[in-house]
Parts: C-alpha cells; sequence; structure tokens
C-alpha cells in the first residue's frame, strides 16, 4: 500500500476523529475506504457485483433450463 499526505484544518480533523471513534473506525479507514469507492475499486461493491452477475449467469425460467429473454421478462399474465 502507498501512503498518502493530506493538509486538513485541525478542528475538521479533530470532529472526524472523534466521529470516527463514534463508529468503532479510523479516520484513515474512512478515507480509503472514500478513496477506493471513488476510484471504482471497492472490494464490497466488486465482491457485490460478481454475486449478482454469478445469480444472473445461474438463473433459469420455470420452464426447464431455458434462460430468460427480455420478452418473457415483461410477459404480463
Amino acid at each position: 500500500m502507498a501512503n498518502l499526505t493530506i493538509t486538513v484544518d485541525e478542528a475538521t480533523l479533530k470532529k472526524a476523529r472523534i466521529r470516527a471513534l463514534e463508529q468503532n473506525t479510523s479516520v484513515n479507514r474512512i478515507l480509503r475506504q472514500y478513496l477506493e469507492v471513488y476510484a471504482g475499486v471497492s472490494r464490497d461493491q466488486s465482491d457485490s457485483v460478481n454475486k449478482i452477475i454469478a445469480l444472473s449467469n445461474s438463473s433459469v425460467s420455470r420452464r426447464g433450463k431455458q434462460r430468460w429473454n427480455r420478452d418473457e421478462l415483461h410477459e404480463r399474465r
């Protein structure tokens, strides 16, 4: 992991540390998670997306092994 140095107002940092303590975390962890989401590399998010794709690929219609198509998804009964 790389280190990052930022400059922030002391009062802001103090409030951030207090809030982080209230949430049982650290300012460092909050900033790391924010940067991961901002950069599009959030582990939680990518794990969730992979699970959804796996479920989608394994789903079958009630008629057997045929996968749903657009017309079936919008079929009204």
